[in-house]
């Protein structure tokens, strides 16, 4: 039982860290199960949610493979993988998942989870990502995504990295140079203090 057994990535032939189990957190899934409120053991194993996701690609786990690393007890690459990051919470992997679990949710959850306990964030940089397209919805109840790019590229000092990609939104109109708010301003005041502050 104390033999290690790779994990093959669902994207290319690479072989991923090896599963160690004498390193198990068994209760790791349960406490993700109860935290997000969904049931990840439900997973049949189908990577029907991979199909679905526009970043699958660039993640190193499929989320099935997350949920299998969580049943594992593998708390280290479950906590400290790139997919938890880039995961964006559109729900089409749900969509597609024929059991109907609610996969962002537990991405969230494990998130919460990661942060809470001073796991190693892979992706750098991504939590200020994180806060300047919140502090743009706290603002003005929706994104405006020139200030979030501005902010963003001022805040981690890295102006010059993906210019082109912003100089292609500006021409295809994409990015609006002034901000749209939302009517009722208050009532997002209201819920921000009340899940950020409250």
């Amino acid at each position: 039982m104390g033999e290690t057994q790779p994990i093959k990535s669902s994207s290319a032939n690479e072989l991923k860290a090896p599963i160690n189990f004498n390193e198990q957190d068994l209760s790791l899934a349960a406490r993700i199960n109860a935290l997000s409120g969904e049931n990840l053991n439900l997973c049949l194993q189908c990577r029907m949610c991979r199909n679905g996701c526009h970043f699958s690609s660039a993640m190193d786990y499929q989320p099935h493979a997350i949920f299998r690393l969580l049943q594992y007890g593998q708390y280290k690459q479950a906590m400290e993988c790139s997919t938890l990051w880039l995961c964006v919470a559109c729900n089409t992997c749900s969509v597609q998942c024929p059991m109907g679990i609610d996969i962002p949710e537990i991405m969230d959850a494990v998130r919460l989870q990661a942060l809470e306990e001073g796991a190693v964030v892979a992706e750098p940089n991504i939590l200020e990502f994180h806060r300047t397209v919140m502090d743009s919805i706290e603002r003005y109840g929706r994104t405006h995504k020139l200030e979030i790019m501005l902010r963003y590229k001022s805040r981690v000092r890295d102006w010059f990295s993906d210019i082109d990609v912003g100089l292609k939104l500006m021409s295809k109109r994409k990015l609006d140079l002034r901000p749209s708010r939302v009517k009722d301003s208050k009532e997002v005041k209201r819920l921000f203090n009340q899940a950020w502050r409250g």
